[in-house]
């Protein structure tokens, strides 16, 4: 007979991370160790109940949805054997199955009356979620109105794209699947990340009456993409008398390009293609018979903790850094590994000289994921560095010291959740993270982090306005520099002693400060004494009327200038700062455009050439824009931008290729380009 206790130990500890996972967005475990708990129990005790839950109820005082159609978790797979039970016994050899990435976002129910967005919901615990309508809306890929007038639910994974959570959110969260859950969930804007940096994927859609007459599965994700107007996440069918070969093979061949993808991803999802068969097969309490979502294995390895280092970044946080022993993870060897905050190390109960278990993902630095307590001396052996040399060390022990000041300037650290934060802005490290950061930002060739390392060391600079008192002599006189690298850092910031405004206030690097929000705040007070004069008098409610600007970043923001105001006055000294609404004049002056869609070429690309002209990008549709740039799957701002009678352009008509169907400037057309 299993033990009672352990049984018990082990469904309240699901029923706890299960919580914190989609109520809470603060996991505790990773993904891997709990689907271990869950194993464990699923095999001393198959039919305990909380293994036929979804997810936790939706937290008291939030609005609940009622799924028409329940959203059921997976079946879940590890390896090859399990593909082929899924095959041959789960789904009685069926010889057609389409598998699409299992996407580690969060999962988003979006409901569609006569094609217009009528709710958003969570799943939550499956038959109930809760309502996040308002945030699905600022999706840019999630449409307010179907190509088709239809009544639906399409399912699908609401993801942040990797490049976005490295740009704007690595300081913030350990990962982007906690950002998309947190940003789809918050209430007035105080989320960690914006809603608008997600993306959505669709994998499912259900009709509520008169459903189309088609066999496959597939042939509906056909429908979502062609004819309704909704991205699926891409798919591929496999079909023949042994297909579990070819799910194999793909397998091998998604855990290779993993690495590329620009969406995190955990594994594969398998699903019968056949409706039909879909249908005689049916349904457990906990999931469909017909699908099963097959996990990348885990790329985990042993090794020892030597020590914790402490390092603090360019927004203050500051983050330990654990070294280790040597130890190859997928083909790389690892010998820093990163803790994320101070939660983390006090999650784990680490100790100098335990012996930990590390994870590599393709897609995510590594990290220790198990403590298993002391190791021993043998634990150290037959370990290489990177160049090949022997590892050797003795074994160290202690305790893993949390710092009470910050590691480069010894002022007091502050508590920020489970993060540690330095608020001094004389703090050596964040300044010398934001004199890189000034420089990266603004395109200066040849100042790189060593030179600025270099000249802090040296005394010639301690802040970002000391860059324009540098001489040439003084620049020449650095090792490895010279006459010519003198020149070309001179030149470099000369060139950049006029800037507009949201270059600016983008290069000073305020927290969750980025290019896009620090031009559409530039182009909201258009001049830096008109934003001063805000942050002495006008409240933050001024700020939040921006499109997609909340009440935690109008507040991150404004404690940001209000701390670097001396610091902004000196720089602006020096720097001739441009009103926004005066950065270029051409035929585009006193218009007004939004960008939508998707287009052949990059927002900021397109937003630079309108800006260039005379022109001003806002990122919402209201009653004040002149014209929209609508690209494919325009989505909600186009329907807004047409019933109030605004101008559509295309990127054709906006680069004047070819003629327009509405009216536009006719100079457009004769502008030399």
């Amino acid at each position: 007979m299993a033990d009672t206790s352990r049984i018990e130990e082990l469904t309240s500890a699901i029923k706890y991370h299960r919580e914190l996972y989609y109520n809470h967005s603060a996991p505790e475990i990773s993904d891997a160790e709990f689907d271990e708990l869950w194993d464990e129990l699923k095999t001393i005790d198959p039919e305990n109940p909380v293994l036929s839950e979804v997810g936790p109820e939706p937290l008291p005082g939030t609005v609940k949805v009622e799924h028409m159609f329940p959203m059921r978790s997976l079946d879940k797979g590890v390896n090859d054997e399990d593909i082929t039970h899924f095959v041959t016994q789960s789904t009685f050899g069926g010889k057609r199955y389409l598998a699409q990435p299992k996407l580690d976002g969060s999962a988003l129910s979006l409901e569609y009356v006569s094609g217009n967005l009528h709710r958003a919901a969570t799943r939550g615990s499956g038959e109930r979620g809760e309502d996040v309508t308002l945030n699905a809306k600022q999706v840019a890929n999630i449409p307010s109105r179907l190509k088709l007038p239809v009544d639906c639910h399409i399912r699908g994974e609401v993801v942040m794209p990797l490049k976005t959570f490295e740009e704007k959110y690595r300081d913030v969260s350990p990962n982007p699947r906690n950002l998309c859950s947190g940003a789809l969930r918050q209430k007035h804007g105080d989320g960690k990340a914006d809603a608008s940096d997600l993306v959505f994927c669709a994998y499912d859609v259900k009709f509520v009456n008169s459903p189309p007459d088609v066999n496959y599965d597939s042939e509906l994700l056909d429908l979502l993409k062609n004819k309704i107007g909704i991205e699926p996440a891409p798919w591929t069918i496999f079909e023949s008398e042994t297909p579990q070969k070819e799910m194999i093979e793909h397998t091998r061949e998604w855990s290779i390009k993993r690495e590329s993808y620009p969406f995190e991803i955990d594994g594969i999802v398998f699903k019968l293609d056949d409706l039909n068969q879909r249908e005689n097969l049916g349904m457990t309490a906990h999931h469909p018979r017909w699908a099963l979502a097959w996990k990348f294995p885990s790329q985990k390895a042993e090794s020892v903790l030597l020590g914790v280092d402490w390092q603090t970044g360019r927004t203050g946080v500051v983050t330990p850094v654990a070294r280790i022993a040597p130890q190859t993870v997928g083909g790389v060897t690892v010998e820093n590994v990163t803790l994320h905050n101070v939660g983390e190390v006090e999650r784990l109960k680490l100790m100098i000289g335990n012996k930990v278990t590390i994870t590599r993902r393709g897609d995510v630095i590594p990290k220790i994921i198990e403590n298993h307590g002391p190791a021993t001396i043998e634990d150290l052996e037959n370990r290489f560095h990177a160049d090949g040399t022997p590892f050797v060390s003795d074994l160290p022990e202690g305790q893993v010291v949390v710092p009470e000041s910050c590691p480069a300037c010894d002022r007091n650290l502050s508590t920020d959740g489970a993060f540690l934060r330095c608020t001094s802005l004389d703090c050596s490290a964040r300044t010398s993270r934001a004199l890189i950061y000034w420089c990266r930002s603004l395109e200066m060739d040849g100042i790189g982090e060593k030179l600025i390392e270099t000249l802090l060391e040296k005394g010639l600079i301690e802040n970002i306005r000391d860059l324009y008192s540098l001489n040439h002599n003084q620049i020449a006189s650095l090792e490895r520099m010279g006459e010519k690298s003198a020149n070309n850092v001179i030149s470099e910031l000369n060139k950049t002693k006029k800037l507009e405004l949201s270059k600016f206030l983008h290069a000073l690097g305020l927290e969750r400060i980025g290019p896009e929000v620090a031009t559409v705040i530039s182009q909201h007070f258009s001049s830096l004494q008109k934003l001063l004069l805000w942050v002495d008098e006008g409240t933050n409610d001024e700020l939040t009327e921006i499109d997609g600007i909340g009440d935690k970043v109008a507040e991150i923001f404004r404690n940001g200038i209000t701390s670097r105001r001396s610091l902004i006055e000196q720089l602006s000294e020096i720097i001739e700062i441009e009103d926004e609404s005066k950065a270029a004049s051409g035929i585009f002056d006193g218009k007004t455009f939004c960008i939508t869609g998707s287009l052949s070429r990059p927002r900021k690309e397109i937003a630079l050439f309108i800006k260039n002209l005379g022109g001003k990008v806002v990122g919402s549709v209201s009653a004040n824009l002149d014209i929209l740039i609508a690209g494919e799957k325009a989505g909600s701002k186009l329907s807004k931008a047409q019933s109030l009678g605004i101008e559509v352009w295309s990127e054709d008509i906006l680069y004047g290729r070819n003629e327009p169907e509405q009216k536009a400037p006719k100079t457009l057309f004769d502008y030399d380009l």
